[in-house]
């Protein structure tokens, strides 16, 4: 005979985790679906560039081992024909966004079959969600932990760019979130007698995936250092006696041991292991480097007025994009408060109610809210105080900006505060019907009123629940309406765009030889590498003068917002006319669009 009450108990131990589980399941199977349905077996083409480099660079890894592709004409263009995302360096193409997930992917392609690429940042996100609720549990709570999870589930960015699968930003916070799991793991040692134990295995083993994990993180987005560093320096000054120096040595040694593959590849790429494809990223590096360097010979030597202007040198290189603190502001306003409230305001009303409460706060507690604050604010000037136009239409705000991805960290710090909100609300909507003791036995009840209301009505725990559920499907019916209507780049138009690009690409295909170049502005994640692309335009001088040399190889085409009649007469009477070059239509490929063939002008002799 069936024990309902021992399964009961079972589903209330377990019940969470699989509720987990399966929200992890549905989540890669509707991540993935994006990719599944918009992805074809001879049409695999990404919205971006970073996407399609990664795509491309993943799996030419995967199958060559390689990350470099030779384009021998630019040594005769002098270096211009590669497409964006791309660097042109000695003749070979090669990637200049962080390698960690070229390096990741490639090598579990490598073990199965490169197809797997657009899915694995979905299956990642999916795992995400399971350490999430992990990570939640052991700072707020399981009631805490299974809201937040869910809410996260749904959450545009982590949805959206778990779908658009070949950027790094989502695998970055996957592989932060893992390794700050097992960090907190780390710190939990088994003591005796009331004394920490001086070796703790199993807390070494955690402090080795912790260690492997944040270098997973760093080597997909080594930019992030600058905010990661602060918040493990905030954990190790407050476990100190916890950490010790065994874990902290396995932490350090994996943490290095995982970006092994990464320095090995930027020596080669770049020419030094801590050098990287960001140009601006590799001076800062340099700048602070010699800055530190000053600090200490400065303050070693008693100079400390020197100091200052040191500091002002770290402070400009560190903001490289530079400093702008109205601005910052205001594009938070735009990416946080005014694009996703329904997040943002319960996180605040969360965040007071979670301040009411400090009294019995735990370290957890503190680490968590001084580690958020702390990257919050380096991130929100960081990347605030610069302007991202991936948008062509500079005034929209849309989810497929980069301040959304690049703010990740932030979003998911605000979950557990707006799950804080979403527990009291509910909770404060229905006070308790049955009063316990410490025992957990009803008191007599004083009246007969008190007697129904304990002995007839629902629990109230009955309708917190069901008001908990009616919040979440809510915020979800919000979240997924967002995700794929919200703005002109959700999930649908997204697919759209795919769509007519795919046409344009056959027509472009047909009409151009197989070696042929293509000038473009917009296009080259589209047509490369069926073709070879240049971004470039006509209004530069040293640009023309690389199209006259390929263009004495190459059949070189240009392909761009069709051009007024009196433009074409002005490039080819002024413009081309100097560098002997002349361009024509060839055919109109949409409303907008047109292709153009480039040649160079035939001296006539009379």
């Amino acid at each position: 005979m069936i024990n309902l009450q021992k399964i009961k108990i079972w589903l209330g131990k377990r019940g969470p985790i699989i509720a987990v589980l399966l929200l992890a399941i549905g989540f890669f199977f509707a991540a993935s679906s994006y990719n599944y349905f918009v992805q074809e077996e001879d049409f695999i083409k990404w919205l971006s560039p970073d996407e399609t480099a990664n795509y491309i660079f993943s799996k030419l890894y995967a199958q060559t081992g390689e990350m470099r592709i030779f384009e021998k004409y630019n040594i005769i263009g002098d270096g211009a024909v590669y497409p964006r995302s791309f660097g042109s360096f000695g003749g070979f193409l090669q990637p200049v966004s962080f390698l960690g997930l070229i390096l990741v992917y490639g090598s579990i392609a490598s073990l199965t079959t490169y197809k797997v690429l657009p899915f694995l940042t979905p299956l990642l996100g999916a795992i995400g969600l399971i350490f999430f609720y992990l990570l939640v549990k052991k700072i707020f709570g399981q009631k805490n932990a299974l809201i937040s999870v869910f809410l996260l589930a749904v959450f545009p960015p982590y949805f959206y760019y778990s779908a658009r699968s070949m950027f790094h930003n989502v695998p970055f916070v996957v592989f932060l979130i893992i390794g700050l799991y097992f960090s907190l793991m780390m710190v939990n040692k088994k003591e005796r007698n009331g004394k920490i134990l001086p070796i703790d295995f199993k807390s070494l083993a955690f402090s080795a995936f912790s260690g492997l994990f944040f270098g997973l993180a760093v080597m997909t987005r080594a930019s992030e250092l600058i905010w990661i560093a602060p918040v493990l320096l905030v954990m190790w000054i407050l476990n100190l006696k916890k950490i010790g120096v065994a874990n902290l040595a396995v932490f350090i040694s994996f943490f290095f041991l995982s970006l092994l593959p990464n320095l090995y590849w930027n020596q080669i790429l770049y020419g030094g292991p801590f050098l990287g494809g960001y140009i601006e990223m590799n001076q800062s590096v340099g700048a602070i480097a010699g800055a530190s360097r000053d600090l200490l010979k400065n303050t070693a030597i008693g100079e400390l007025g020197y100091n200052q202007e040191t500091f002002l040198k770290i402070k400009n290189a560190f903001f490289h994009f530079g400093f702008n603190p109205r601005q910052s502001v205001k594009m938070f306003y735009y990416y946080f408060v005014d694009m996703f409230p329904w997040i943002f305001w319960p996180a605040v009303f969360g965040f007071l109610l979670f301040l009411k409460g400090i009294r019995k706060w735990q370290k957890q507690h503190y680490v968590y809210l001084i580690s958020s604050l702390i990257f919050s604010a380096l991130l929100i000037f960081y990347y605030g105080s610069w302007k991202f136009n991936d948008n062509p239409n500079v005034n929209n705000f849309t989810i497929g900006n980069s301040y959304t991805r690049y703010w990740l960290p932030i979003y998911l710090a605000s979950l557990p505060l707006a799950s804080i909100f979403f527990l009291k609300l509910t909770k404060a909507l229905f006070p308790s019907f049955k009063k316990e003791t410490t025992q957990g036995n009803l008191l007599e009840a004083n009246s007969l009123t008190e007697k129904i209301k304990s002995n007839l009505l629902p629990k109230s725990n009955f309708f917190v629940n069901a008001t908990r559920v009616v919040i979440i499907a809510v915020v979800y019916f919000i979240s997924i309406a967002f995700i794929l209507f919200g703005s002109e780049e959700g999930l649908i138009y997204a697919a759209q765009n795919q769509s007519v690009s795919k046409i344009e690409l056959e027509k472009v295909l047909a009409l151009t030889e197989n070696d042929a170049v293509i000038i473009t502005r917009y296009h080259d994640k589209v047509f490369f590498p069926e073709r070879k692309v240049i971004v470039g335009l006509f209004d530069n001088d040293v640009m023309n003068f690389r199209y006259s040399r390929l263009a004495e190889f190459l059949p070189l085409y240009y392909y761009n917002f069709t051009l007024p009649e009196k433009d074409l007469k002005y490039l080819n009477d002024i413009r081309l006319k100097a560098f002997s070059l002349n361009i024509k239509q060839i055919k109109k490929i949409t409303n907008d669009f047109t292709l153009y063939k480039i040649s160079p002008e035939k001296n006539e002799t009379k």
